[in-house]
């Protein structure tokens, strides 16, 4: 008679030791991912304003970019320094909800010949972030910038440490830097139907168009009836140019970027854009509301919806007081903003 054969001590020990590692493993990895994002509490947000000017320090042109659930925010920083004079920075601030925002960070240097300011937008190009922005001398302590603005990119590996600017000649690689003109404000934006290509929108008394394909050698393109702070955004297969005319925030719509249609009225340059929001009950934006950025986060998880940031400035602000703002929407059309929290 055959006795059965009994199983070795050896394999059972293995398998056992196999399935608790197995298990291990398996806990090791749930306990070190990431839990889901909360959803963002619009109801929660105490004001409007998220970063307040005042006697010394204004807040302006808000660029932002919304990565691994983290609003990065970049600003014109007007700072009143110990000489007393008003310098103009590029510096940042981050939120993950809208309501706590880290203290400033100055990432340009202090220089009255230079005054870097108003970033456009940042965009992911190849393997690096890329943010334009520009240079606004006043050199004298000139209110507004004198003819030797020009507009830059400045680069990132981590969006926390930026390289040296590099100037954008988007009026061609021919023209000499003396001879650009008053250049501000510059956005850049991906052509909607053309891969590689780049559009690079900005000021000189209007807005203007050049295209390049390596964001480094510029072909001038067009000139659009329109106020500064271009900010563009591609929706139903057209582009919609948020701008700044008199006051308020002006909209135009195109499906090819040589035509042009107003929407909600008209909002060239000279005229008042249609877009006011809470204005008129603000007395800290009673002077002018404008330089807005709208940022799609449709269908971002936790947020979906457009989120427009913005600054507005009291009587006798600009370089003091301006503060920074903003509004929602679901449609572009009709926006709605935090109330102010008061004290009962």
């Amino acid at each position: 008679m055959t006795e059965p054969r009994k199983e070795r001590p050896s394999r059972t020990v293995a398998v056992i030791a196999i399935a608790l590692s197995l298990l291990t493993s398996a806990c090791t990895i749930a306990q070190h991912k990431k839990p889901p994002a909360a959803a963002l509490d619009f109801s929660a947000i105490p004001s409007p304003i998220i970063l307040e000017g005042d006697e010394n320090q204004a807040f302006r042109d808000p660029a932002v970019i919304y990565h691994d659930g983290l609003f990065r925010i970049f600003y014109t920083y007007w700072l009143k320094a110990p000489d007393q004079k008003r310098y103009s920075y590029v510096a940042t601030s981050k939120s993950r909800d809208l309501i706590h925002f880290t203290k400033p960070r100055i990432l340009t240097p202090q220089d009255l010949n230079l005054n870097f300011s108003s970033p456009g937008n940042i965009i992911r190009y190849k393997d690096q972030w890329l943010m334009c922005y520009q240079t606004y001398p006043t050199p004298q302590g000139q209110k507004y910038g004198n003819g030797d603005c020009r507009i830059w990119t400045t680069k990132s590996r981590d969006l926390e440490n930026w390289g040296p600017p590099e100037m954008l000649k988007v009026k061609g690689p021919n023209v000499p830097v003396e001879d650009m003109g008053r250049l501000i404000d510059p956005y850049l934006v991906q052509d909607k139907d053309v891969p590689g290509k780049w559009w690079c929108f900005f000021d000189d008394n209007a807005a203007n168009l050049s295209y390049s394909y390596d964001l480094e050698t510029w072909t001038y393109f067009s000139r659009i009836p329109a106020g500064e702070n271009p900010c563009v955004i591609i929706k139903d297969d057209h582009y919609l140019l948020f701008h700044s005319p008199g006051n308020g925030i002006g909209i135009k719509r195109s499906a090819d970027l040589k035509n042009w249609q107003d929407v909600g009225g008209p909002t060239t340059k000279q005229s008042t854009g249609p877009i006011t929001l809470g204005q008129k009950n603000w007395p800290w934006a009673a002077q002018r509301l404008t330089a807005a950025f709208v940022l799609d986060l449709k269908d971002a998880p936790n947020v979906g919806r457009y989120i427009m940031f913005f600054h507005a400035e009291p009587p006798g602000g600009f370089k003091k007081h301006a503060s920074i703002a903003i509004a929602f929407s679901h449609d572009l059309e009709n926006w709605t903003w935090p109330v102010k929290k008061t004290n009962k």
